[in-house]
């Protein structure tokens, strides 16, 4: 980062605080009382502001990572300031830790992009604005104004990614570790990370193994590739040296990994309370609910005259192929569609009127979306086209254990697989970032002025209910 570049991202920090500061203040002041999951988020954390740390509230499903991050940065703020535990624990300054979580967001999303893109030739302007629009990531930017995980566990998988990015990996596992006390799910984004360590060196081998036969590429982009590729990997994979060599790469990971698994056997399942309403299964469409996502908040990036071109292209020269693909969609959605009790219960989340008003028209709406899944799949992976095959099978496998086992449609899901897409293609144009950055405004604005604006009440309860996602 050069020094002119050094200010305007300062600039940038600067405003983005300022700006938060103000939507805070005005959402904590029109909701003062813990709301949604904050009912079970808060009162834990107060808990252990006041040093009671044998409590336990056992509808909590996610380790007690935030509660002891907040418990870190609020009390050394009492200690300092003189103030009493009653001001320090409220949910007010409870929310504003996940608002200092975006902030570092902001920078680390900054720092991923130099990082990832430090051989193309990209502008300070676009780096800054690409950081920005992610920023302010419509999912992820509201859940900074509430006290859920969100924030601090994207923190924390972002930090985790960036040390795997410079190459160190002891640090990286220790983020890890800390990503994984916020939300055991991230166990995901600590394999990816070990990932990225193994497609470099599996891709470096295959090149030296080409080079010395003398072999030429396949075609990219063709099933013949894929093939030829799995043939690498069980060939390389063989040999105990290899094998050994990537264990000595990535044995921070495997730490963890193991680590994870001795969880699960101990805790009996992933999650750690309300394990009957969080019971994994193989929900396949959550893929394609993902992918259609991505489409919509990507849409400046993945939606243009000539990608569909290029899709249309790609349709006539893999005709078969895509119709089989076409198929085993159609038979995934057929049989693993699950439709969770709260998706259909809770009018509060967008979730439930997308479920309404789209999927329950009728009961072949969700067959006639197949071709529209399709296309958002495969403007993913043409997104992503720079990254090698070995990146692109790593990442793919992450995202299915990211999304698949959860039953619930819910967009919280979504966003470390979104950010990590996100971060890793090319840096777009500025027209198509200024394109991006307003569609995220006019969603948030939306979002907010629902929130805020638009209360409800329960015929049977007396709080107030709000729209959010």
């Amino acid at each position: 980062m050069d020094k002119l570049e050094g200010y305007y991202f300062s600039a940038l920090f600067s405003g983005c605080f300022l700006l938060s500061s103000v939507l805070f203040s005005k959402l904590t002041r029109e909701q003062r009382d813990p709301y949604m999951d904050e009912i079970f988020h808060i009162p834990q954390a107060q808990q252990y502001c006041h040093g009671h740390f044998n409590q336990w509230d056992p509808m909590i499903t996610t380790l007690p990572g935030l509660y002891l991050a907040s418990v870190g940065i609020v009390k050394p703020v009492a200690w300092i300031f003189g103030w009493n535990e009653t001001v320090v624990c409220s949910p007010g300054m409870l929310r504003f830790v996940n608002l200092l979580f975006s902030l570092g967001n902001l920078y680390l999303v900054y720092l991923i992009f130099c990082q990832v893109h430090f051989k193309h030739k990209v502008s300070s302007f676009r780096k800054i604005l690409s950081a920005l629009n992610l920023y302010l990531f419509p999912t992820l930017y509201f859940f900074t104004f509430l006290y859920y995980t969100d924030s601090g566990s994207t923190f924390f998988v972002l930090f985790t990614y960036l040390m795997c990015l410079y190459g160190n990996h002891k640090s990286a596992a220790l983020l890890g570790f800390c990503a994984f006390c916020f939300r055991q799910t991230n166990i995901i984004w600590i394999i990816f990370c070990a990932g990225n360590v193994i497609a470099d060196e599996l891709t470096k081998a295959r090149n030296i193994h080409m080079k010395k036969k003398d072999e030429k590429p396949v075609e990219k982009g063709t099933i013949f590739e894929f093939a030829d590729i799995i043939i690498f990997i069980l060939r390389y994979m063989l040999s105990f040296k290899n094998v050994l060599t990537l264990l000595v790469l990535t044995w921070p990971y495997v730490i963890l990994v193991i680590a994870f698994l001795g969880f699960l056997v101990v805790n009996g399942g992933i999650v750690v309370g309300d394990k009957s309403n969080h019971e994994v299964c193989f929900h396949f469409p959550q893929l394609f609910y993902f992918f259609a996502f991505t489409l919509v908040f990507s849409f400046p990036h993945l939606i243009s005259l000539q990608k569909k071109k290029d899709f249309i292209k790609a349709l006539k020269r893999h005709c078969c192929l895509y119709i089989a693909i076409a198929c085993i969609s159609l038979f995934l959605i057929w049989k693993f569609t699950y439709v969770h009790q709260y998706l259909i219960a809770d009018n509060r989340h967008y979730t439930f009127y997308i479920w309404k008003k789209i999927f329950q028209r009728h009961e072949l709406v969700k067959y006639i979306l197949v071709p529209g899944y399709i296309y958002a799949a495969w403007s993913f992976a043409d997104a992503l086209k720079s990254k090698s095959i070995l990146w692109l099978l790593m990442f793919f496998t992450c995202i299915l254990g990211a999304t698949v086992p959860q039953k619930l449609m819910e967009f919280r899901y979504f966003i470390l697989p979104y950010l990590i897409f996100r971060l890793n293609i090319p840096i777009p144009s500025v027209t198509k970032l200024l394109l991006e950055l307003a569609l995220y405004i006019s969603v948030n604005l939306v979002t907010f002025h629902l929130f805020l604006n638009k209360p409800f009440y329960w015929p049977d309860h007396e709080e107030i209910q709000r729209f959010m996602w």
